[in-house]
């Protein structure tokens, strides 16, 4: 893991975080298979598998913060689970029933048209499409 600390660390301090041994090797974990969507259970597998010593309320506590600093963004598919996505660039999801699978939609596949004034004093930030699939029935 010692490959992606000093960028990690880099990219930790670049967005306000200061970079602590668990935050590199969280960061590290969550961002080096490029562009994905993970729940806060799956990381900490990953990060037990990678023998980081962390428990899970520490993984949900350092993805909120990467949250509230711009480096991934919540994608709330289903009540039950919150996925984590590296991509923070405005694009849509589908969703794989069954499978809980999430995966990008390409940015220029999707248009979204006549959006609703937002009230006196709002400003829409982002609009999230997610579209269920599941198999087709036989």
């Amino acid at each position: 893991m010692a490959e992606y600390g000093a960028s990690t660390e880099l990219k930790l301090r670049r967005s306000g975080l200061r970079p602590t041994r668990q935050r590199i090797a969280l960061a590290s974990l969550l961002f080096a298979k490029g562009d994905r969507h993970l729940t806060v259970e799956e990381l900490h597998e990953e990060a037990i598998a990678a023998n980081v010593p962390v428990s899970l309320a520490t993984v949900y506590n350092t993805l909120h913060q990467f949250t509230e600093a711009g480096l991934i963004r919540v994608l709330a598919v289903e009540s039950a689970k919150t996925y984590f996505d590296t991509n923070t660039s405005d694009h849509h999801h589908f969703f794989v029933e069954g499978e809980n699978e999430v995966l990008d939609i390409p940015v220029n596949n999707i248009s979204i048209d006549n959006l609703p004034e937002p009230p006196e004093g709002m400003e829409i930030s982002h609009v999230d499409v997610v579209i269920r699939l599941r198999a087709k029935s036989k």
